[in-house]
């Protein structure tokens, strides 16, 4: 088990927060995906603090020991991002440097668009800048993708996929957080909802193809983080895509700020071809791994970032 910190109870936003934090120097926050925890950054907070970094990791809405509001709407894109201004106001700090990986990427992209001024670099992993285009998500995805597509079933049928993953945390987390999927045929997952059926199927229960990113003891970091938290928390953030996508349409598409985007080869996340277009000050890293990039290549990505940051963020 690597070094990590001791967390911290902080009151932001209406909501208490579960914070790690380490270091000295200019802040760099850390924002988890789904279905993630601030252990996922375990592998960066070390080389972070000794570069000289104050390194802010928190336990976002929803998750671990932090606030779980029960109305869906407290975890839209203002909350959210309220949460993370509010983290830096606690520590008093003006501005800082956002690193996202999934849906801390898609945070961290919406927070540099709605407090430019709070933001003054960005590095993100895996999911590229949603273009918002003229139909909102979910209806778009339900028509191109179908109603069996994570997204559109995690809001046109509420509480399904939450109490599938609570009842089935060990296999649905074993089966996800995996890499070198793409060195075996696919499995066979059948009709419905994949993600359910990855997570209840019982002939999936040895694993998936693949092999394991964590060993037993950092799996069960997440085990016991969702055996408290359950799934609904993290799954709303989903289910306010559609509400997310009205509230940014009073934002100026772009990214004004200095940009580290690093992408999987074999990531299931498509890339963006237009992202050079959103993004005025943009630099890129591709590895040969999938979605769970900083876990999957930690000492690469941690590379690229401290390289990155030694030139724009000294």
């Amino acid at each position: 088990m690597v070094d990590f910190p001791e967390p911290q109870m902080i009151a932001v936003n209406g909501v208490e927060l579960e914070v790690f934090s380490a270091g000295a120097g200019k802040p760099i926050v850390l924002c988890h995906g789904w279905p993630e925890h601030a252990f996922s950054w375990r592998h960066q907070v070390q080389p972070l603090v000794q570069a000289g970094y104050h390194v802010i990791v928190p336990n976002q809405r929803g998750y671990g020991h932090s606030s779980k509001p029960e109305a869906v709407t407290d975890y839209d894109i203002n909350h959210l991002t309220g949460d993370l201004i509010a983290l830096l106001d606690h520590f008093g700090y003006t501005d800082a440097c956002f690193v996202g990986h999934d849906w801390g990427a898609i945070i961290v992209w919406n927070l540099a668009m709605m407090y430019r001024d709070r933001v003054s670099h960005v590095i993100n992993l895996s999911v590229p800048f949603m273009e918002r285009g003229n139909s909102e998500w979910i209806g778009f995805w339900e028509k191109m993708l179908g109603p069996d597509f994570y997204m559109v079933h995690f809001n046109r049928q509420p509480g399904v996929a939450d109490e599938v993953f609570a009842k089935h945390s060990k296999q649905f987390l074993n089966n996800m957080y995996r890499t070198n999927q793409w060195l075996h045929p696919k499995p066979e997952l059948g009709p419905g909802m994949n993600m359910i059926n990855m997570a209840s199927d019982p002939a999936l229960a040895a694993g998936v193809p693949g092999d394991p990113i964590m060993s037993d003891a950092e799996m069960q970091v997440f085990l016991n983080a969702f055996a408290l938290s359950g799934f609904t928390g993290g799954i709303n953030w989903y289910r306010n895509l559609s509400r997310n996508w009205a509230i940014m349409g009073a934002y100026e598409q772009h990214i004004y700020q200095p940009t580290l985007a690093i992408f999987g080869e074999y990531d299931m996340v498509p890339k963006s071809k237009t992202l050079a277009q959103r993004v005025s000050n943009l630099e890129e890293a591709d590895f040969p791994c999938g979605h769970w990039i900083q876990q999957e290549k930690p000492a690469q990505t941690n590379a690229v970032m401290l390289d990155w940051l030694a030139r724009h963020y000294a």
